[in-house]
Order: structure tokens, then sequence, then C-alpha cells
């Protein structure tokens, strides 16, 4: 059966850090793309980042471009989403999905995605 698990989600100051991460268990990671999305109160569910089977190709929405990193821990079997420069605008709950498809990139089109984790709570406050 497979499952994924968010973490590190948590409350920081605009302007700082967190780090999430993605771990699965009932299969490995590194063999579909993984995308990250997030959903505010009262809003859609939105794509923030997905990254290609192996270590290839990765998106990121406009509105975290620059800010956001999406990277592979095969090691681990994870998937992590570095949010540096974080701002109120940020605050979400993000989920992590798996997309068993064959696309030929990564989509973060939530329609695309066959699993979801529980999602972890990032507010961003001061």
């Amino acid at each position: 059966q497979v499952q994924l698990v968010e973490s590190g989600g948590g409350l920081v100051q605009p302007g700082g850090s967190l780090r999430l991460s993605c771990a699965a268990s009932g299969l490995t990671l590194d063999h579909y793309y993984i995308g990250w999305f997030r959903q505010a109160p009262g809003k859609k569910r939105e794509g923030v980042s997905c990254i290609d089977r192996g270590d290839g190709y990765r998106y990121y929405t406009d509105s975290v471009k620059g800010r956001f990193t999406i990277s592979r821990d095969n090691a681990k079997n994870t998937v992590t989403l570095q949010m540096n420069s974080l701002e109120p605008e940020d605050t979400a709950i993000y989920y992590c999905a798996i997309d068993l498809g064959d696309l030929a990139r990564c989509s973060i089109s939530p329609y695309e995605y066959d699993y979801w984790g529980q999602g972890t709570q990032v507010t961003v406050s001061s």
C-alpha cells in the first residue's frame, strides 16, 4: 500500500525558511513524478512545484520561483521542498503527491496525481 507522509511544517516569520519533506512507503519515489501542492483556507489547491523521474526537469509556479527548491534524497526515499524568503501569502497546508502516469514532463495539475499525503501546515506570520 502506498503511503506518503509530509513533515517539516510550522510557524515561521516572514523572510524565514522551512524545509518540507515527503516520505514514501510502498514504492520508490525516484521512479515517479512528484508534486508539491498547497491549499489556503477558502482557496483551491494550487500546484507549487514538481520534479521528473530521477533528478531531471523541475517546475515551479511563478510565485515561488527563486525562493523554493525541490529535490530528491533517494537514499531516504524522500522528496524535499526547501522554502526560503517565506511570505505571508505562502501560508497554507502543503501536500506532496505521486503521479503514476507517463507524461513527457511532470505537471502541477492536481488531477494528474494518484496518491496524496495528509498535508503539513505552514504558517508565515510575525
